[in-house]
């Protein structure tokens, strides 16, 4: 009998000594809850997107911040998402309703409205090629898609307007004999251009892939450096390059008013390395409602190659113009020119007649009522999608 009650006792003393070193090892050896791991791996931080990122996909239909001003309808969450702050609902069930809002919630009492205006910024010349820059709103006629505009809401010579500028340098291997004149001619526009604390430009030189040597700054003195800093060579991606600058530095920025944004695009037009197309560079331009200038780098003067002939296209497409200069000496007549033309601007609001937020494109047809005027803006507009 007492050998039974030692036995049984040290068998009890045994499982309780199991027991505690099961319960301390425990935790060492459970791998985490899955939900756990779950929620690690999204606070882990997501690896910024590089600066000069070229996608292969054409453009995607986005709204400009300046080609309407609406009063930004609330949209909803995409299909699939859920509203912040509810619980996504396992498949095969289904969420509980939302219960109405009470009658006193002033929220189920806002009234939202759109207001579509558009905003052209234009230049004027005689049949001289000299600037006119005393016309007023009623000399002006405007056909929106086929139709006149409903109603003319502002109308301002825009000699001071606050610009928004990219500089695009091709430094392929095809312009390298001249580069450095280049530069110079680049950093004299910069510094007579931009005015500290109103403009802001950015530098981006490109041969097979974009770069971007100096961001966004109203610095002459960084865009300056930002200029000397490339250095030619590889092969030659303009259509990726006028891509980028539009969608990824200008379409991005917010200016906390209204400004003119332009391009001033030096190359000899070849391209042999872009992802896009020469019309997706254009369309892109055309969201981001941008005037690019061209400055050709093929000094023949007769604009009869095909690289020119690229450079009109893409000038004449946003409103902007194309130079193609005789000799080297003329690349800084051809920025003088630009620097003008900048400061002697026309910028007018109108309402559409007939608009239908339905994402196309919409065509700008604006003349001047006097004979012998010519009327040079952007070809159109993307409407919004509602």
């Amino acid at each position: 009998m007492k050998v039974r009650v030692i036995l049984l006792l040290l068998g009890s003393v045994f499982v309780f000594a199991a027991a505690a070193h099961a319960q301390d090892v425990a935790p060492a050896e459970l791998p985490s809850a899955p939900s756990a791991a779950k929620q690690q791996a999204q606070h882990k931080p997501a690896p910024p997107p590089p600066q000069a990122a070229i996608t292969q996909q054409p453009a995607t239909p986005q709204t400009s911040p300046a080609t309407t001003s609406p009063n930004s309808e609330a949209n909803g969450p995409a299909a699939g998402q859920s509203q912040p702050g509810t619980t996504p609902q396992p498949e095969g069930t289904t969420a509980p309703a939302t219960p109405a809002p009470a009658p006193n919630d002033d929220s189920a009492a806002t009234i939202v409205k759109r207001v579509n205006e558009v905003n052209v910024v234009f230049t004027v010349t005689d049949k001289h090629g000299r600037y006119v820059r005393d016309l007023k709103k009623n000399d002006f006629k405007i056909i929106d898609d086929g139709k006149p505009a409903l109603e003319l809401r502002s109308f301002r010579a825009e000699t001071d307007l606050p610009l928004e500028a990219g500089l695009l340098i091709d430094a392929s291997n095809s312009i390298r004999d001249r580069f450095k004149f280049e530069q110079e001619a680049a950093i004299e526009f910069l510094n007579q251009t931009v005015r500290r604390k109103y403009d802001r430009a950015f530098v981006v030189g490109f041969d097979a892939t974009p770069e971007v040597t100096q961001d966004f700054t109203d610095s002459t003195e960084a865009l300056s450096v930002g200029v000397r800093a490339l250095r030619p060579g590889g092969g030659t991606a303009l259509f990726d390059a006028l891509y980028f600058a539009c969608r990824d530095k200008l379409l991005k920025s917010s200016p906390n008013g209204a400004v003119r944004r332009a391009i001033i695009l030096l190359s000899d037009g070849d391209d042999n390395q872009s992802h896009v197309t020469r019309e997706e560079a254009i369309e892109m331009a055309e969201r981001a409602e941008v005037v690019v200038y061209t400055i050709s780098t093929n000094l023949t003067g007769s604009g009869g190659k095909h690289g020119d002939k690229v450079l009109e296209r893409i000038a004449e497409a946003t409103g902007g113009r194309s130079y193609v200069p005789f000799q080297l000496t003329e690349v800084a007549n051809a920025f003088a020119s630009i620097q003008e033309e900048l400061r002697s601007q026309y910028a007018i609001s109108y309402k559409p007649a007939d608009f239908r937020p339905d994402g196309r494109f919409r065509t700008i047809e604006i003349s001047a009522k006097q004979k012998g005027l010519r009327v040079r803006s952007r070809r159109g507009y993307y409407a919004p999608v509602q």
